[in-house]
């Protein structure tokens, strides 16, 4: 049932599971230049590794010795084995959901993310992370390569949407480089890539952040349609008769664009 990947320390045996969306990186070559990718450049001392699986990523990072290296995966098995192969850790190394992590448990101030991420919750993990975008001022990560192009994609192509918004909104987003099926254990049926996010210096949107989201989403989830129809139920249409960009389509409009947009929908009501 499972695609199995047996590695052995001591008795613990390590599973790459479907259900968790488990794909082991297995190229030490790739592992380095995804944890070379890290720039903390003095913002950060703290690194939170998602998803480690058995530690090719982690082998890397524990060599950067200005960081303190905190590890978490939901994956009993992976945990076991972790615990076996990097007992310096401690504490530091989490059994849990990172998806219900309380960041303020563990970690003092500013941190960085980095990791293989499970592709069937790539969406939720960047929501979490926009979530503790205050606290979260980098991300490395590996994604399905349909996902890293919507993170980093520009208003106008077909791959600009909600997500695209919602994350360059905060942070600058780079497509570092693509990687191939092969150097996976079981390989995914799709090409993969690895991203940076690096947080801005826009600590709060300058309009409503809660009409700002309501406005991308919905313009989003009909992104066929012109704005006006769209979002015309959180506008005034009779005082936004004359407003240019609500005959654009949401893919048209860029952060800066929304934000406005967010403002004049919101002198208008």
């Amino acid at each position: 049932m499972y695609n199995l990947l047996h590695i052995y320390l001591g008795m613990t045996l390590v599973r790459a599971k479907k259900h968790l969306g488990q794909h082991f990186l297995t190229d030490k070559n790739i592992a380095a230049k995804i944890v070379a990718s890290l720039k903390p450049e003095g913002r950060y001392t703290e690194v939170l590794e998602v998803g480690p699986g058995m530690g090719i990523l982690s082998d890397f990072l524990l060599e950067q010795a200005a960081l303190q290296v905190f590890m978490i995966d939901i994956d009993t098995e992976s945990y076991l084995y972790l615990q076996k192969k990097y007992p310096q850790l401690g504490k530091k190394l989490i059994n849990a959901d990172f998806l219900e992590m309380d960041f303020g448990a563990y970690f003092k101030g500013n941190l960085g993310i980095i990791g293989n991420f499970p592709y069937n919750i790539s969406s939720q993990i960047l929501f979490k992370i926009l979530d503790n975008r205050q606290q979260v001022i980098e991300v490395v990560g590996m994604f399905q390569k349909e996902v890293a192009e919507r993170c980093s994609a520009k208003p106008g192509s077909k791959e600009y949407g909600i997500l695209s918004v919602f994350l360059q909104a905060y942070y600058k987003v780079e497509y570092l480089f693509t990687v191939k099926a092969g150097v996976f254990n079981p390989p995914p049926k799709v090409l993969s890539a690895v991203i940076r996010l690096t947080r801005n210096e826009v600590d709060t949107l300058n309009c409503d952040e809660k009409l700002f989201w309501q406005v991308v989403k919905a313009g989003f989830n009909q992104r066929r349609k012109t704005l006006r129809n769209a979002v015309s139920s959180l506008i005034n249409k009779e005082k936004l008769t004359n407003e240019p960009m609500l005959d654009l389509r949401a893919e048209r409009l860029s952060v800066a664009d929304f934000v406005s947009l967010t403002n004049k929908i919101t002198a208008a009501r």
